[in-house]
């Protein structure tokens, strides 16, 4: 049975994960270099799960200027970009 659209999660593999299934917990013991071909993936140790978080960018100080004066940037006004002639 499956379930309905307007039910679903949009973003639930987008958020981080407090725990990892047994074969991300491997990958990341073989990246670290703690583990070693034929050795058991039971007890495995435990591997820290970094959250990772996005940043907002800081703007310019010429952008903060332009947004205060209620005006864009140049590039994007119509008239700036178009330089006024018709190509035939």
């Amino acid at each position: 049975m499956s379930i309905d659209k307007t039910l679903k999660i949009r973003r639930a593999t987008v958020r981080n994960r407090c725990v990892l299934k047994r074969a991300e917990r491997i990958a990341r013991l073989k990246e670290l270099d703690r583990w070693h071909e034929g050795d058991s993936p039971f007890g495995l140790p435990k591997v820290r799960v970094y959250k990772i978080t996005v940043k907002k960018k800081k703007k310019s100080k010429k952008e903060e200027a332009a947004q205060a004066a209620g005006t864009g940037t140049p590039s994007s006004t119509p008239a700036a970009s178009s330089s006024g002639q018709s190509k035939k």
